[in-house]
């Protein structure tokens, strides 16, 4: 088959984790500027399990799905994606994931992130299906910025570990000429819609704005410069659209290019908002990421990838959703 970016009509197209943050802002992406594609939503949804720290097993969401009108398939990705055998995929964005940093099961994450996905790689090479998997910034654990792929991938948690080997073997793969054409997506801090029910694993520019409208004061590590390589969800959402005809298959950071501290997000959310107050608390975990940055040149030179949002640009436009969301009491 042909790996064209075309009108996608009558292409199958299948999400995994599609009822999650990212996962659902590619589904309703695709129904609404390719509504001739046949989009299908693969998810386990939430149920009410927890993790010790207390943070939900599945974050998908029903309601992240509400305006969608694809087909849905319940499934963990563990055990079920003979559920998809019956399909012929044209392309497969696989989202699907423990992406609960704090995690410490390290046996349920790597065969949750890892293990599943080289199943799913096979079911994509059965299918002739082109794969575009969510990578991650955890790659790089605490190792200095700027960041690049190939260098420096020391990550600091077994997330970060499971999606590094899920790199490695994508590269592998592409080394002995792959039957498919693979991409790997490395985001860095993702923002914006759809993301309210990942509760305290959401991005810090909604935790911080809801607290902000709800208390009129923050809590902020200390003391704040920490910084990070912020990029809004339609700049990911861009860069996976842009995979679809990559010149290259391989692996591409995904960010803005640009670091910002968590006082420059205090900054922007202040002039949106109002003025609140900062408390500055001690720092309990030892993995914590001091310092990110894409370097992005790869993207751009094989994805044409070209971050549209500034961290102030995002945030302004997500200001709107943080206020609804804090006024219909959305947050979990």
């Amino acid at each position: 088959m042909k790996y064209i970016y075309d009108d996608l009509a009558d292409r199958n197209i299948l999400i995994t984790g599609g009822a999650g943050f990212i996962g659902s802002n590619l589904a309703l992406y695709f129904q609404k500027h390719h509504p001739l594609a046949n989009i299908y939503v693969f998810d386990k949804f939430r149920d009410n399990t927890l993790f010790p720290s207390g943070n939900p097993t599945s974050l998908g969401h029903f309601k992240n799905l509400l305006d969608f009108r694809g087909e849905i398939i319940i499934g963990d990705i563990t055990k079920d994606l003979h559920k998809l055998k019956n399909h012929n995929f044209d392309y497969i964005f696989h989202q699907a994931a423990i992406s609960d940093t704090t995690t410490t099961d390290q046996n349920l994450v790597m065969q949750t992130n890892f293990e599943a996905f080289l199943q799913l790689y096979e079911l994509a090479k059965e299918q002739n299906a082109m794969l575009i998997y969510a990578s991650s910034a955890g790659t790089y654990g605490n190792t200095p910025a700027p960041n690049r792929i190939g260098i420096a991938e020391v990550p600091e948690n077994v997330y970060g570990y499971s999606k590094l080997n899920m790199d490695i073997f994508t590269q592998k793969e592409l080394a002995k000429d792959s039957k498919i054409p693979i991409i790997g997506l490395r985001y860095f801090n993702v923002f914006g819609p759809h993301e309210t029910f990942k509760g305290k694993t959401a991005s810090m520019i909604l935790q911080l704005g809801l607290q902000a409208l709800e208390y009129k004061k923050v809590r902020l590590f200390e003391f704040g410069e920490q910084r990070r390589d912020f990029v809004y969800i339609k700049d990911v959402i861009q860069a996976n659209i842009k995979a679809i005809e990559a010149q290259k298959s391989g692996i591409y950071n995904v960010g803005s290019g640009v670091s910002s501290s968590f006082n420059d997000v205090i900054a922007a959310l202040k002039d949106e908002l109002g003025g609140f107050e900062v408390e500055y608390i001690k720092n309990p975990y030892s993995f914590f990421q001091t310092h990110t940055q894409a370097d992005i040149s790869l993207s751009q030179e094989f994805l044409s990838y070209t971050p549209r949002f500034s961290l102030r640009d995002g945030i302004k436009a997500y200001i709107p959703e943080i206020r609804r969301i804090f006024e219909q009491k959305l947050f979990c």
